[in-house]
C-alpha cells in the first residue's frame, strides 16, 4: 500500500478542491465527505465510494471501514490528509463520492422542505437532519443557501444527506409550483398556533434566512401561516429549532392517524 506524502500532489490538490470550492464540486459532480459516521452512512445507504482515503495514522482505525467500502484506501501522510480537511483534528478517513441525482419528482412527495437563503452551514445541516429524522422526504435549497455539500453543512446533517431527496440551487418558486400540495410557513406572531393547524395532506414547509425569515414573495405562497407559541417570552426561535419543531409536530400527527 503506497503512501503520498507531499500536499501539492495532483490528486491531494483536487481532493482539497472538492473540500473547499462548490464550484468544483458542481462541476465536477464530486464531492469528498470527511469522517467515519459519514462515510459509514454513505455506504448503509447502499452507494459506493469512488475513492476511500486515510490518514497513515488511521490505517489500523478503519480497516473494518476499508473493507466495507470493497476499495483499496489510498493513504496519504497525516499532513498531506490534514490539508483536506477544515477541523482541527481530523479523525483520519474521508471518501470521494458521487453527488447523487438531483431529487425525486415533487409531485409525488408527500411532504418537503423549501430552504430560502439560509446561509449558516450549520443550520441547513441541521434542518436537513431534522428532516431525515421526522420523515421529510425532500428538500429543495434555494439560490442563496449555504453550500448542501460543503464540510460544515456535511457535519451539522450526520448523514442526512443520504437519508433524504436533495434539490440544489432551486428556483423555489418552481419548485413549490412542481410540489403541488398545501404550503405552510412560520411567523413569529399572529400565525396558527402549530397545535391547532391543520397539516394533513401533502405538505410543504418553507423556512427562510436568519433575521428576514420567508420573503414576502415566497410568503405569499404559504396558505398555512403558522406561529410556535413561546411563553418564556423570546422574541424568536432559531430557524433549525424552528424546523425541528414543525417536522416533530407533523411526525406526531402522522403516528396518531
Amino acid at each position: 500500500m503506497s503512501e503520498i506524502i507531499s500536499r501539492d500532489n495532483a490528486r491531494v490538490r483536487r481532493w482539497r478542491a472538492l473540500a473547499r470550492d462548490a464550484r468544483e464540486r458542481r462541476k465536477q459532480k464530486r464531492a469528498l465527505i470527511e469522517g467515519d459516521h459519514l462515510v459509514a452512512a454513505f455506504l448503509d445507504s447502499g452507494r459506493k465510494v469512488e475513492e476511500l482515503i486515510l490518514s497513515k495514522s488511521g490505517i489500523g482505525d478503519f480497516s473494518a471501514l476499508a473493507k466495507r467500502s470493497g476499495k483499496t484506501p489510498v493513504v496519504l501522510g497525516d499532513a498531506a490528509f490534514k490539508s483536506l480537511s477544515d477541523t482541527e483534528t481530523p479523525v483520519g478517513v474521508a471518501a470521494e463520492i458521487v453527488l447523487p441525482a438531483s431529487g425525486s419528482d415533487l409531485k409525488s412527495s408527500k411532504s418537503c422542505v423549501f430552504l430560502e437563503g439560509i446561509q449558516d452551514p450549520g443550520n441547513v445541516g441541521t434542518i436537513l437532519r431534522s428532516a431525515a429524522a421526522f420523515g421529510i422526504r425532500d428538500a429543495v435549497i434555494g439560490h442563496g443557501c449555504a453550500d448542501a455539500w460543503s464540510p460544515k453543512v456535511l457535519r451539522a446533517g450526520m448523514g442526512a444527506h443520504f437519508g433524504v431527496e436533495l434539490q440544489e440551487n432551486t428556483d423555489l418558486a418552481e419548485a413549490i409550483e412542481r410540489f403541488g400540495g398545501k404550503i405552510a410557513c412560520t411567523v413569529p406572531r399572529g400565525g396558527t398556533a402549530l397545535k391547532e393547524a391543520d397539516l394533513s395532506g401533502r405538505l410543504g414547509w418553507i423556512f427562510g434566512a436568519e433575521g428576514q425569515g420567508v420573503s414576502a414573495a415566497l410568503a405569499s405562497r404559504a396558505g398555512l401561516k403558522v406561529t410556535i407559541p413561546m411563553p418564556g417570552g423570546a422574541e424568536s426561535l432559531n430557524v433549525a429549532a424552528a424546523a425541528a419543531i414543525c417536522f416533530y409536530e407533523l411526525s406526531r400527527r402522522a403516528a396518531r392517524a
